[in-house]
């Protein structure tokens, strides 16, 4: 049973930071990319960042760039999504995905394959 079980979320204020992790269980996923994902209230799902399968190689959303980093530790199984200078247009869940074609990742969402529940991040101004 694959599990991804994200955590970090909650409220902060415009100009905070806060710092996303995506736990994974079930699989070894050193071999595999990673992303992270967001949805705001009536839109749809949206890529934030993305990381490949060695932690060599990472993009992001034109939204994200500069002010997110995201990494990763295959010894704890994890992807991690630095968020700094939040603003109120960030507010929205955020999951993290994994993706078993393609070491590089995808910024869409139909390339993953499994899923968290999201963690909800509120920035309030």
């Amino acid at each position: 049973q694959v599990q991804l079980v994200e955590s970090g979320g909650g409220l902060v204020q415009v100009g905070g930071s806060l710092r996303l992790s995506c736990a994974a269980s079930g699989r070894t996923f050193s071999r595999y990319a990673m992303g992270w994902f967001r949805q705001a209230p009536g839109k749809e799902r949206e890529f934030v960042a993305a990381i490949s399968w060695n932690g060599g190689w990472t993009y992001y959303a034109d939204s994200a760039k500069v002010r997110f980093t995201i990494s990763r530790d295959d010894a704890e199984n994890t992807v991690s999504l630095q968020m700094n200078s939040l603003k109120p247009e960030d507010t929205a869940v955020y999951y993290c995905a994994v993706t078993r074609t393609g070491g590089y990742g995808s910024i869409s969402s139909s390339e993953y394959d499994y899923w968290g529940r999201g963690t909800q991040v509120t920035v309030s101004s």
